[in-house]
């Protein structure tokens, strides 16, 4: 994909400004990028209110064949009478089909694994009642040797309830998951929530996970998780990175560094921190000071949640950014020299 013609004339490492995916009317968020056989797909839920058990919530989709210039009409993915739909985490199958997981919450909870080959045509190829019942599943990546994987996490935001969190396997491309818990009985505090996950080699799983909380708490830091052993064990530590507040992380590997993406509420900063993985791996307080590389709106519950991928040099961001009356789907593209 060649570089968008939108970019600064002066190749600067930033696009001028955030562009527009989803501008219809309505409570547009929790936007998931990816890019699928050349092209961008973006999808993202909407309803009236940030709530994710809102009934008239649904999942929709666009694609772009210009680098995010411009987008296709919308395409619904699901929306069920039955309960509220959101689209919370991505990735690809072996084949390089996109894969998006869906929760389904109301009377009944579960979870639905959609596939496409053109991010228009949607197939639901699974779906999962599990337990403990994640609130969330996230992104899938491959670890090789095991399959597919997704870290998931479980509880109701309440300081006096039991919280936590673990990992999905798939050894057939996503048609069945064997779910295992990674540490139960957190409290709120100590629960890493909305994690993104790379794998770096030699067995090496490096996740960082959003802290929930106050955001004045002297532990208030991103969390970050790693494996030794291909997802079998993990060890949980504080990073850093306390310039958060409900910060969902979104990490990228990029030749041979580690890109940690996120929204920090109230500022309405996009920001990045990056390292070399040997740098990071087994040290989490050794993140670099911040890069600040895009804005949005300031309001709490109603900016946010970015989801990053790449392709060539290029770094895509989606997120969200509005008020309480609607808010747009947006994308910033960073490009990494």
């Amino acid at each position: 994909m060649e570089k968008p013609s939108f970019f600064a004339s002066n190749d600067s490492i930033e696009p001028v400004g955030n562009l527009i995916v989803q501008p219809l009317p309505g409570y547009n968020s929790w936007p998931f990028i990816q890019v699928l056989g050349g092209n961008l797909v973006c999808i993202y839920s909407r309803g009236t209110q940030h709530y994710y058990g809102e009934i008239s919530r649904g999942v929709y989709a666009r694609t772009s064949e210009d680098g995010g210039a411009s987008w296709s009409e919308e395409t619904m993915v699901a929306n069920s009478s039955e309960g509220a739909e959101s689209a919370i985490g991505k990735g690809l199958d072996p084949t390089a089909a996109l894969l998006v997981w869906i929760r389904h919450a109301g009377p009944e909870w579960h979870h639905d694994l959609y596939r496409t080959v053109d991010g228009t045509h949607f197939q639901r190829i699974a779906q999962l009642k599990l337990d403990p019942m994640p609130m969330q599943i996230t992104d899938i990546f491959t670890v090789p040797g095991v399959g597919l994987m997704s870290l998931w996490f479980a509880g109701n935001y309440k300081e006096n309830l039991e919280h936590s969190w673990g990992t999905l396997i798939s050894g057939d491309n996503g048609i069945t998951w064997k779910q295992s818990i990674v540490e139960s009985g957190l409290s709120k505090q100590d629960w890493p929530t909305e994690p993104s996950a790379v794998y770096l080699g030699n067995g090496r799983i490096l996740a960082v996970a959003r802290v929930e909380g106050k955001e004045d708490n002297p532990g208030h830091a991103q969390f970050q998780l790693e494996s030794y052993d291909y997802g079998k064990t993990w060890k949980r530590a504080r990073t850093n990175i306390t310039d958060v507040l409900e910060s969902t992380p979104s990490l990228i590997l990029d030749r041979g560094r580690i890109y940690n993406y996120y929204f920090q509420r109230i500022t309405g900063e996009l920001k990045c921190r990056t390292a070399a993985p040997d740098f990071i791996f087994g040290k989490p307080l050794c993140w670099s000071a911040p890069e600040t590389v895009a804005h949005g709106s300031k309001a709490w519950h109603h900016a946010g949640n970015v989801n990053a991928t790449l392709h060539g040099n290029l770094h895509y961001l989606a997120f969200y950014s509005g008020d309480e009356n609607g808010t747009e789907i947006l994308l910033k593209i960073i490009h990494r020299q």
